[in-house]
């Protein structure tokens, strides 16, 4: 129990985040799925080097975004915006037209892009309790 008594921070119930908090997320789900579409342009037309232009964008905002809000759901939520462009992009129409063919630099684009929101999102710093971490023995 902590020393306000009100038990363990998971055990709390769960909160609407405040409007500001919100729109940020919304705000970096929009920029997450511009830096997917850039990429996706960019990565296919200077290959090498545009693709390491567009996983260095989507990895530093990934990254920025876990830092500017100072958690890790300010990674998911541009990993998310980037995830769903992406796999939107890589789907064919009728007509039979895509935007990624079927190369190389695509896949690493697509594959690298995975990587590293898995790495910004668990390298972010995390929530911690206002008391700080939990002590055994106490």
């Amino acid at each position: 129990m902590s020393a306000d008594g009100r038990g363990s921070m998971l055990a709390q119930p769960m909160q609407r985040p405040p409007v500001g908090r919100m729109a940020a997320y919304l705000g970096l789900f929009l920029l997450g799925a511009i830096v997917g579409l850039a990429g996706a342009l960019v990565q296919a037309a200077w290959f090498p080097g545009g693709l390491l232009l567009a996983l260095a964008g989507a990895g530093g905002l990934f990254l920025g975004g876990a830092y500017a809000l100072g958690g890790r759901a300010g990674a998911v939520a541009p990993v998310a915006g980037w995830i769903v462009t992406v796999v939107l992009l890589t789907s064919t129409r009728r007509e039979g037209d895509f935007l990624f063919g079927a190369g190389v630099g695509s896949y690493l684009f697509l594959l690298g892009g995975m990587a590293l929101a898995v790495i910004c999102a668990t390298i972010a710093p995390g929530r911690q309790p206002a008391d700080g971490p939990a002590r055994l023995g106490k």
